[in-house]
């Protein structure tokens, strides 16, 4: 099932993008929101089906920059103010902040295992090697756990 708005931060775009499964956020969400700040930072095209949509509470968003980086300050804020949203951080501090707004949150790892369960990717464990093979930190008792919420033997 299809959750309806999701709002992606920069790490998420571009951990996708560099292991080539950026369509899982497409496949997954019905809309898929960035800021333009988030779109700047990302530095790539950015695919037709994701919509740029600026902020509107400017003084929250500056609030969050003494906490966070500019584009989590962004997603945040956008969350926020966007009803029904799920935001993708992978920041363990961002992540605590939303929790702390009230805001439904979950990360790159999570959108690869509702792929998963969804039927939209044959394997988690397949993706998910393909993450620990980039720069970003993961260890391998969370890709066995996220195998094993994704249905799949560890």
């Amino acid at each position: 099932m299809l959750e309806s708005l999701v709002i992606a931060d920069t790490s998420c775009l571009i951990l996708l993008s560099k292991v080539d499964e950026l369509d899982i956020l497409r496949a997954n969400y019905r809309r898929i929101l960035i800021t333009p700040e988030i779109a700047e930072e990302f530095n790539q095209d950015i695919p037709d089906w994701i919509e740029v949509v600026e902020t509107k509470d400017k003084q929250l968003q500056r609030l969050l920059e003494d906490s966070l980086d500019l584009g989590e300050s962004t997603a945040l804020t956008l969350s926020f103010e966007t009803e029904n949203s799920t935001v993708i951080l992978d920041d363990l501090k961002a992540r605590k902040i939303a929790v702390k707004l009230g805001l439904k949150v979950t990360g790159t790892i999570g959108v690869v295992i509702k792929a998963k369960l969804n039927g939209t990717i044959p394997s988690a464990k397949t993706i998910l090697d393909k993450i620990s093979n980039t720069d970003f930190r993961i260890n391998s008792q969370l890709i066995d756990e996220a195998v094993r919420q994704a249905g799949e033997l560890p």
